[in-house]
């Protein structure tokens, strides 16, 4: 008769405690580990046994910033995230997302997550059922079946649009009465299962109208109260998105915030392009709050934030050029087929391009001298030499015409990255400093979102494979990475059942080939509803990934089983 479901045998695990790793097997039963002892220490039978010999063993990935919160309605498997060892998606953040909502908003709300996180309203329309208002009910039409575990937050702007209407999405000030309403369904849904609460601040979040997203001048007395009425219920956190314009009053209120509530925060904290200062100034910031008494918490990025660029891509450098408007509607083949004709060439170089502002990314896409060719694997921390205007001048040619060449190879399938945060210096001296300070954790992955401009779910396996093993100096500790990715993004959000190999915590784990842990380059798919493009990045080196003790993909390739569920509220950690 098995004593256990599993037992993981001889793998070197890294327990996501940060403690040495070590040659260990590890048992699991009902979906927690139950045991983790130096190898052939376990006796007993197991249902399944795994050798994991030459492997490393460490807890599921838990990513506390994707946006699923449309694809969890229509899709049983949070692609991408889920092919790079991630168990728990956490997702609403940025203050978008699809409830509460009145019926007649619906389409405001695909015209916010369109702008705000580049998913294609088409297959927004085709694939949300709607068959929500409240939050409660959201919570309901999303508790289905899954490969990984998700977990929602309420997002400010729906539920600005849902109290005040035409007056919230005209960022109109909020009267006390609206700020109550706001807080009190705000409280629901934290009471009903939603993780947090979150909001933007930053004017790169438009609608694909090209307005201004409804939160980003919301008062201080708007987000304390909603805030507060969080805090009476005695969970939830808060997120929060900000330009940063003025550090010290934006600072300000999110001191307030946590002071009022009693409820942990956290925001995106970047890698300027220009200022080596502007991370430490916010750093220092997070320190000063932390030595008194408050909850605030840096979210980071594990390379820089970039756009991908292509002739498929929501963005390219000739978007808004008047030849290329002539073929831009023609299929793939037909358009590459266009575009390599010498005429059309000539006339498109010697056409005038322009920026396109209304769109993330889209003042971008001129700046050859910041545009940087992908390999495969791509090389997320690249040389001057791999930049478009450096290729261009060594083949003789104009910036714009090597860009073209690029973006025609693969069939018109090819991408160009411009990095737009961290990479101002040419490293990412900046990343490591921020990624190894003591009151940051990773996350910004933005998973399910950017699907034609950005393709960073894949944060979690650069985080290991870049900074562990392959960047030249400065690496970081394997175990404190495992840490930072596990158990401290899973604390920052309340789930502490999680992110550990130890007995008691969940079954989430990953069997990793870290010698061959690889990112592969981004490529386009079609599998949205409507037939919606994407750009996915997969990734080689997970040999087994299991989520509450069932395997959910060997080899990369997924299984049958879809252990994955919603997750309503703060998990305590086993006693």
């Amino acid at each position: 008769m098995a004593t256990h479901d599993l037992i993981i045998r001889g793998g070197t695990v890294v327990d996501g405690t940060g403690a040495p790793r070590r040659a260990a097997d590890v048992a699991v039963t009902d979906g927690v580990v139950t045991e983790v002892a130096d190898a052939g220490q376990i006796t007993g039978a197991a249902t399944r046994e795994l050798d994991a010999d030459g492997a490393l063993v460490t807890p599921g990935f838990v990513d506390i910033h994707t946006h699923y919160d449309g694809q969890a309605t229509w899709d049983s498997r949070m692609h991408p995230s889920s092919w790079h060892g991630v168990t728990t998606a956490v997702f609403g953040n940025c203050g978008v997302g699809f409830a509460p909502v009145h019926s007649s908003d619906h389409n405001r709300l695909v015209e916010l997550m369109e702008g705000v996180e580049d998913i294609p309203g088409t297959a927004l329309h085709e694939g949300l059922p709607w068959t929500w208002n409240s939050l409660p009910e959201y919570l309901d039409a999303i508790d289905t079946p899954k490969d990984i575990d998700i977990a929602a937050q309420v997002p400010h702007g729906a539920l600005r649009l849902h109290v005040m209407g035409e007056r919230g999405a005209a960022r109109e000030d909020a009267t006390p009465d609206d700020i109550a309403a706001m807080g009190e369904i705000a409280a629901e849904g934290i009471r009903a299962g939603f993780l947090g609460f979150t909001t933007s601040r930053t004017q790169n979040h438009k609608t694909s109208r090209g307005e201004l997203t409804p939160t980003l001048t919301a008062a201080k007395d708007e987000l304390v109260g909603i805030a507060e009425a969080i805090g009476a219920t005695g969970q939830g956190v808060l997120q929060l998105v900000s330009d940063l314009g003025d550090v010290d009053s934006e600072f300000d209120i999110f001191r307030t915030m946590v002071e009022r509530s009693g409820r942990p925060l956290s925001f995106t904290l970047p890698v300027s392009p220009r200022s080596e200062e502007y991370h430490r100034m916010l750093l220092a910031q997070v320190e000063r709050a932390r030595a008194d008494g408050l909850a605030i918490t840096g979210q980071v990025a594990v390379r820089p934030i970039g756009v991908l660029l292509g002739l498929e891509c929501t963005l390219n450098p000739f978007m808004r050029n008047p030849v290329f408007a002539e073929v831009a509607d023609l299929p793939l083949a037909e358009r590459v087929a266009a575009l390599s004709d010498p005429d059309r060439r000539e006339r498109l170089l010697a056409a005038a391009n322009a920026r396109e502002e209304n769109l993330v990314g889209g003042s971008l896409i001129q700046k050859f001298d910041a545009m940087y060719t992908l390999g495969d694997p791509p090389n997320y921390e690249p040389p001057a030499s791999d930049k478009v205007s450096s290729r261009a001048e060594a083949a003789g040619v104009s910036a714009a015409e090597m860009a073209l060449d690029l973006m025609l190879e693969r069939g018109g399938e090819a991408m160009l990255w411009v990095p737009f945060t961290g990479y101002g210096t040419g490293n990412l001296d900046g990343t490591r400093e921020v990624l190894t300070h003591e009151f940051t954790v990773p996350g910004l992955s933005d998973g399910g979102a950017h699907v034609g401009t950005i393709c960073d779910g894949s944060f979690p396996s650069t985080l290991l494979a870049h900074w562990a093993r392959d960047r030249e100096r400065e690496q970081i500790e394997l175990e404190f990475l495992v840490q930072r990715q596990c158990r401290d993004t899973a604390r920052t959000v309340g789930l502490a059942d999680r992110g550990v190999l130890a007995p008691g915590y969940r079954a989430d784990i990953n069997v990793i080939d870290f010698d061959n842990l690889l990112v592969r380059q981004p490529e386009l798919a079609y599998d949205l509803p409507a037939g919606g493009r994407r750009i996915i990045q997969r990734a080689d080196g997970y040999l087994h990934t299991f989520v509450a003790g069932q395997e959910t993909y060997a080899g990369g390739h997924e299984t049958d089983a879809l252990p994955g569920r919603l997750v309503r509220g703060p998990q305590a950690a086993p006693r």
